[in-house]
C-alpha cells in the first residue's frame, strides 16, 4: 500500500512540472517584439508634412517664429518712435507750438508716412542714446548724429545725408582774442555730453561743462559760466547772430579745419543689424531722385549742406 501511495505521489509531481514548464513556453519573453496590426508612433522629434510624409522637426522653427525685424515690428505697432533732443534746424518747436518741427523732423514724418505708421517723438539724454535703442524705447535716433567709428560700432546706420562741422561759438565782442587759435588749452568750453562737440573740445586740451543739450551750451556762453561753446555748424547757423536769441554770439574757429578734418556726416542710427535702416536709405534715394529732399532742405536753409547724391 506504502508503495502504490508513493507511486501516485511522484506521478504527480512530474505532471505538475510538466505543466509548470508548458506555460513559460506559452508566453513571451518579457523584452521580445511584439507583433501588432496598428502603425508605429512618428518618432517624437519629427512633424508630418501636408502630404502625409514625416519630416525632420526643425530645431530652429521657434527662433524663426520668436524673432521679427524691427521693420515688421514698427508695423506692426504702428508707431515710428524717434529719439531727438531739441536742436535747431533738425529738431525743434515752434514758438508757441507742441508740434516738432526741422530738416530731421519734417523727413522722419515723411518716412513713417512711407511706412503706413505714424511717428512720435520722445526727447532722449543724448549721452544714453545706444541704450535707449537697445532697450527698445526708441526705433532711431534722428537728431543730426554725427557718424563716428564709435556710432558706427554699436549702431546700424543710414547713408549719410548731410554734412556738418563743429565750430567754436564766442561772444562777438571777444571775437578778435580767439583769432589764430591752434588749440584751446586754458579755456573753459560747454559742450553737449556725448557729442562730436565734446570730443573735439577735448582733442584740443579744452576743459569741457558737459550740458544735456547743444542749445544749452549757448545759454552757459551768454551767462558768462564758459568762454566758449562747441556746436555744430548747422545749429550756429539756425540759433547765433542777427535775428536769433543770441544775436551777441558768433562763430570763432571752424574746429574740423584746426584740426586737419574733413567735414562731418550725419546719419540716422538704427538697434545694430536692423533693417530699418535699409529701408530708410530706399527712402532717401527716392526723395532725392524726386527732390523731396532738397525742398526740406531749403526750407530750413541747409541746402548747401544736405547730400544729394
Amino acid at each position: 500500500m506504502k508503495k502504490l501511495i508513493a507511486l501516485l505521489l511522484v506521478l504527480a509531481m512530474a505532471f505538475a512540472m510538466a505543466a509548470c514548464g508548458g506555460n513559460d513556453a506559452q508566453e513571451p519573453a518579457a523584452n521580445a517584439p511584439q507583433d501588432t496590426d496598428d502603425a508605429p508612433d512618428a518618432p517624437a522629434d519629427t512633424t508630418p508634412d501636408d502630404a502625409g510624409s514625416v519630416e525632420p522637426a526643425d530645431d530652429n522653427a521657434e527662433d524663426a517664429a520668436g524673432s521679427t525685424s524691427d521693420l515688421a515690428s514698427v508695423q506692426n505697432k504702428g508707431t515710428l518712435v524717434v529719439g531727438i533732443t531739441d536742436f535747431a534746424p533738425m529738431d525743434y518747436r515752434a514758438e508757441g507750438s507742441d508740434e516738432w518741427i526741422g530738416f530731421d523732423a519734417d523727413m522722419a514724418k515723411l518716412f513713417a508716412e512711407s511706412l503706413g505708421v505714424a511717428v512720435e517723438f520722445t526727447e532722449i539724454t543724448w549721452d544714453y542714446k545706444v541704450m535707449e535703442l537697445d532697450s527698445g524705447s526708441i526705433d532711431c535716433v534722428w537728431n543730426g548724429m554725427t557718424l563716428n567709428d564709435e556710432v558706427r560700432a554699436a549702431m546700424e546706420v543710414s547713408n549719410p545725408y548731410c554734412l556738418n562741422a563743429q565750430v567754436l561759438v564766442v561772444p562777438a565782442g571777444k571775437a578778435a582774442d580767439f583769432e589764430g587759435l591752434t588749440s584751446l588749452e586754458g579755456l573753459t568750453i560747454a559742450v553737449e555730453s556725448g557729442s562730436a562737440g565734446e570730443d573735439a573740445a577735448e582733442a584740443l586740451g579744452a576743459a569741457t561743462v558737459p550740458v544735456q543739450a547743444q542749445s544749452n551750451t549757448l545759454m552757459e556762453v551768454s551767462a558768462g559760466t564758459a568762454d566758449a561753446a562747441v556746436i555744430d555748424l548747422l545749429m550756429a547757423g539756425a540759433m547765433i547772430g542777427e535775428g536769433t536769441s543770441y544775436e551777441d554770439l558768433t562763430i570763432a574757429l571752424n574746429l574740423n579745419e584746426l584740426q586737419g578734418l574733413t567735414s562731418e556726416e550725419y546719419g540716422v542710427g538704427f538697434r545694430k543689424g536692423s533693417d530699418l535702416a535699409g529701408a530708410l536709405n530706399t527712402f532717401l534715394a527716392e526723395k532725392i531722385e524726386d527732390g523731396t529732399l532738397r525742398e526740406v532742405a531749403e526750407t530750413y536753409g541747409l541746402q548747401e549742406s544736405v547730400v544729394l547724391e
